[in-house]
C-alpha cells in the first residue's frame, strides 16, 4: 500500500470526514494525526514487532490503528465515541486482526479483554494517541489493575509527560511521578509538533514510554496509603514536609508526634516534599501506617 493511501495523511483524514460529515467533539479532546512518520517513530519506540498484541484506546479514524495493524500481531482498540464505529469499519476495511470495542477504557475490563484477544505467551503492549483532557485517570487505571503487559506508549501532554518522567528535586516532580514510577520506568521518547494534528491542540505533546517494573522498587505496607501520603506531602508546594504533614494528620496527629516519626527514619521535616526520594516516601508512609494503626 503507497503511503499516499494511508489514513494518517491531511488529504486522506479530510476525505474522511468530509465523506462522513465528521465533527470534532472539544469534550472528548479528539485530535487526529496526520504524519505517517510520526506514527512510525512511535510504533518502534514502542518495540512492536509481528508476534505481539497491541491495545489501543482512542482510535479516531484510524490512523495509528491501521499502522499497529500492518506491524503488530493484532490490535483490539477501544473507542467512546459511537459516531466513528461505521468510519473505522470503513478506513479499516481489510486489516482482519483488528477487533473494535465500543466501550469507555475506564469502565472496561482489560483483563477479560486480554483473555479473550490474546494467546497466553503474547507480549502484549499498550500504545495510544490519549485524550489529553483524561490522560492520568486512563493511565492510573491501566497501572493500578496489573495488567499482563510489557509497556505503555503514549502521545500525551509535553508537561504532563515531563511530570510522569521526573527526577526529584526538578520543578516537574511530584505526586504523579511517584505514582507513575512505582510502576513503571518512565521515559520521554519524543517531542512532536502541534502541526501532525488535526486540528491543532493547543498544547505541545510528548510521547511518553512507561516499561513495566516486575516488583516496585519499594517495599511498603499498604500501596494506597503510600500514594495518599505522598498526595499530602506536594499538596502545597512550598511549604515543608512536616507542615503539609501536620494538616493532613490534623486530628490524628500532633506536631509532636509528627517530628518524631519524621525524626525516627532520619527525614529532616524542614525539607520540601520534591526533594524525597521513592525510597525516602515509603519509609514515611510505612512509619506512619504503623503508628497510626497501632493508636
Amino acid at each position: 500500500m503507497a503511503s499516499k493511501k494511508y489514513i494518517a495523511t491531511p488529504t486522506r483524514t479530510n476525505e474522511i470526514l468530509n465523506k462522513y460529515q465528521f465533527f470534532f467533539k472539544k469534550s472528548l479532546g479528539q485530535n487526529f494525526l496526520v504524519d505517517v512518520n510520526i506514527l512510525g517513530n512511535i510504533i518502534r519506540e514502542a518495540g512492536i514487532d509481528k508476534q505481539a498484541g497491541v491495545i489501543e484506546i482512542g482510535p479516531g479514524i484510524g490512523a495509528l490503528t491501521e499502522q499497529l495493524a500492518i506491524h503488530a500481531n493484532n490490535v483490539i482498540a477501544f473507542e467512546i465515541d459511537q459516531r466513528l464505529l461505521p468510519i473505522l469499519e470503513d478506513t479499516l476495511d481489510g486489516y482482519d486482526n483488528i477487533n473494535l470495542i465500543h466501550q469507555d477504557i475506564l469502565e472496561a475490563d482489560v483483563h477479560a479483554a486480554i483473555k479473550a484477544n490474546f494467546q497466553p505467551e503474547q507480549a502484549i503492549h499498550i500504545v495510544a494517541n490519549l485524550p489529553y483532557y483524561i490522560t492520568t485517570p486512563i493511565l492510573m487505571k491501566l497501572l493500578r489493575e496489573k495488567l499482563p503487559i510489557v509497556s505503555i506508549t503514549v502521545m500525551i501532554q509535553q508537561e504532563v509527560a515531563a511530570r510522569m518522567a521526573a527526577e526529584p528535586n526538578s520543578k516537574s516532580y511530584g505526586s504523579l511521578s511517584i505514582a507513575v514510577q512505582y510502576y513503571t520506568n518512565a521515559k520521554v521518547v519524543m517531542h512532536v509538533p502541534k502541526s501532525v494534528f488535526m486540528p491543532k491542540p493547543n498544547v505541545d505533546s510528548s510521547v511518553l514510554k512507561l516499561t513495566i517494573k516486575d516488583t516496585p522498587p519499594v517495599d511498603v505496607l499498604d500501596e494506597e496509603y503510600f500514594f495518599t501520603l505522598v498526595r499530602a506531602a506536594f499538596a502545597q508546594r512550598r511549604k515543608t514536609l512536616k507542615n503539609n504533614l501536620t494538616n493532613y494528620f490534623k486530628g490524628t496527629f500532633v506536631k509532636e508526634d509528627i517530628n518524631m516519626i519524621l525524626d525516627s527514619i532520619g527525614v529532616d521535616g524542614a525539607r520540601r516534599g520534591e526533594s524525597l526520594t521513592m525510597t525516602e516516601f515509603a519509609k514515611l508512609a510505612n512509619a506512619f501506617f504503623l503508628r497510626q494503626e497501632n493508636i
